[in-house]
């Protein structure tokens, strides 16, 4: 068995999607999303909408998607959550993009008109070089003028949010260092009373959790971990290399539990091959294992 904190960890699938994924829940996810968003397309509502789309044709690559989401006024929203880096994880979320853009097309006397499109990414890892915790990435010209606002991309680079807990002073530090600081905490913050932070501690709080939920939190956990072994191996000399390692260490059923994952996450084998730096028959032969 796992070992289990009070609270979840926000960074596991089932976490972020108990937190953020329910109908009951709805509403932390709004509160989050709205400290990211200008007044402009502040969310008052939302309605879940499925998270898998396939292309115009069936030989397109599908998207699976997190969270997908539909605002009150017609707003998408992708909200993901990568705990990896991938080599190509910008073309990724721009090609993820296309699909809410895709399915507003109407068939017959269209104007072309789009509602507005969001990526919101919450990475367990450095995407760029800036010193930027939220970095919010616009189609500008090259004046650097904003020729079209409805397409957004929003990164949450994580691991350069160091606030301490003293030292939050937006509603957004707070969402950050939740993020980053849930599972490790023992009691809710002072600087977190708000209503919304004491629904997310309570529904984030493993006790209150009944057998099948927990069962279900344990594996998600187990597979957390499991990549974290392995991308900690790989820090320094390439995720290839630390593969190679836990196989040799004998970790065969860790490492294919989490190329399944991702493949199970709609990457495809090529994909998981530049993620983990390894051949896509290495790849292949994991699965076949």
């Amino acid at each position: 068995m796992a070992f289990i904190s009070r609270f979840i960890n926000p960074f596991t699938d089932y976490g972020f999607k108990r937190l953020f994924g329910t109908e009951a829940n709805k509403d932390l996810l709004i509160d989050f999303l709205n400290q990211l968003l200008p007044e402009k397309h502040q969310i008052t509502d939302l309605q879940y909408a499925r998270n898998e789309y396939i292309g115009v044709n069936e030989l397109d690559r599908k998207a699976v998607f997190d969270l997908y989401c539909i605002s009150q006024n017609g707003d998408r929203f992708i909200v993901e959550l990568q705990k990896a880096k991938q080599v190509y994880f910008k073309d990724r979320s721009i090609f993820y993009s296309s699909f809410p853009i895709q399915e507003q097309g109407q068939v017959g006397n269209w104007n072309f008109k789009l509602t507005s499109v969001y990526t919101v990414a919450i990475l367990d890892f450095v995407l760029t070089d800036s010193a930027d915790v939220i970095k919010t990435v616009l189609l500008k010209d090259q004046h650097n003028e904003v020729f079209y606002d409805k397409l957004t991309y929003i990164y949450m680079e994580m691991p350069k949010f160091t606030k301490t807990e003293e030292q939050l002073e937006t509603k957004a530090d707070k969402w950050l260092y939740l993020f980053k600081h849930l599972s490790e905490l023992q009691e809710p913050p002072e600087q977190l009373k708000e209503q919304i932070f004491h629904k997310l501690f309570n529904a984030a709080e493993v006790a209150n959790f009944d057998r099948e939920e927990r069962d279900r939190y344990e594996q998600s956990l187990r597979a957390y971990r499991d990549l974290e072994n392995v991308l900690s191996s790989a820090h320094l000399e390439g995720m290839g290399k630390g593969l190679q390692q836990g196989i040799e260490q004998g970790n065969l059923q860790a490492t294919r539990r989490i190329i399944e994952h991702a493949l199970a996450k709609g990457f495809s084998t090529d994909e998981v091959a530049d993620l983990v730096g390894l051949p896509p028959e290495e790849i292949k032969k994991f699965i076949n294992y």
